[in-house]
């Protein structure tokens, strides 16, 4: 049974319901944001481009992510170093366990601390053949837990992992899937991110569930705002997130309406942090496919405004 929301929960939502939805929010938030790697000239300056509209905001930190079997470990590394040397914003890599022994994992942290970064998103991963089953290196580390203890006795890397609200798609039933997670906090990692999720009732169920199993860490939901309705429900179907029918049947007929569909995606994702920041939610991880747009759009309803440019180069 779900626990009553506290007093101040209830005010919160009496006044969500009773004025604009956004209306005088007070920026309490904290925010961070994912990009991947960049794959040629033309996507980093996209990315590039995204970093700088979202500094201001003062994110957390903003996180790169790995590809599977560690197929973008070189332009991972290189886009997490240029971000702690000409940002003031904590840059957190993406590290996974596939096709890697312990040395090498060692290797690739060490090199991450000496190029200034502090904070290590540790995942088991996926293999490089879609459709395969993690199987780990000989050398290497069993799962994400194992990967969190190692990384603890290389640095004192702050330690990002992995939360599956809706149930990582190989784990055996749902408490199973949260016993791992209690595993890996217990490891030493320091937050869960969640996957991304399309209803807040789903965040808040989960929330509650690994409460109950003695869960006391932080827990930061991932958002990711839909601008490509087909490109995220492949993505939803691979990781076992549920696409409810409304969302369907609010993106129908919008294939060819670039600029109607993000103003549906963007009107859609905000509505669900207003949902979450009235439930107690006041850190967001927003998954950005390195485009700024609706992730800035979004922190700006939730009250929170830019703080100035972030670059070093402009500060000094």
């Amino acid at each position: 049974m779900t626990a009553s929301p506290p007093a101040a929960t209830v005010s919160e939502l009496r006044r969500a319901s009773a004025s604009p939805m956004f209306a005088d929010l007070s920026g309490d938030i904290g925010v961070s944001f994912e990009f991947f790697p960049p794959k040629s000239e033309a996507m980093a300056e996209t990315l590039w481009q995204s970093v700088e509209t979202l500094a201001p905001l003062g994110p957390r930190f903003v996180s790169v992510t790995y590809g599977a079997g560690g197929s973008t470990r070189e332009r991972t590394h290189a886009t997490v170093a240029r971000i702690a040397r000409e940002t003031t914003i904590p840059a957190a890599a993406h590290l996974t366990c596939v096709e890697a022994s312990k040395a090498e994992i060692e290797e690739v942290a060490r090199a991450y601390w000496d190029a200034g970064v502090r904070h290590i998103v540790a995942l088991r991963g996926d293999p490089p053949t879609a459709g395969a089953k993690f199987a780990p290196h000989p050398d290497g580390y069993a799962g994400a837990a194992d990967l969190v203890a190692g990384l603890r006795a290389i640095a004192p890397f702050e330690i990002s992992v992995a939360a599956y609200p809706e149930t990582h798609p190989e784990a055996d039933c749902a408490q199973s899937d949260i016993d791992n997670l209690k595993r890996k906090l217990d490891a030493g990692a320091t937050r869960a991110i969640t996957q991304f999720f399309h209803e807040a009732d789903t965040f808040f169920r989960f929330r509650d569930a690994a409460a109950a199993a003695g869960i006391t860490a932080e827990i930061v939901p991932g958002i990711m705002p839909v601008n490509n309705f087909a490109g995220v429900k492949r993505m939803s179907a691979m990781c076992g997130t549920k696409v409810p029918e409304w969302m369907e049947r609010l993106f129908d007929g919008l294939d060819d309406l670039p600029a109607a569909r993000q103003l549906v995606a963007g009107t859609i994702a905000a509505e669900m942090c207003r949902r979450l920041y009235a439930g107690g939610v006041r850190d967001f991880h927003f998954y950005t496919l390195n485009r700024a747009e609706l992730a800035y759009a979004i922190c700006h309803m939730l009250g929170l405004r830019g703080q100035g440019d972030a670059s070093k180069e402009q500060a000094a």
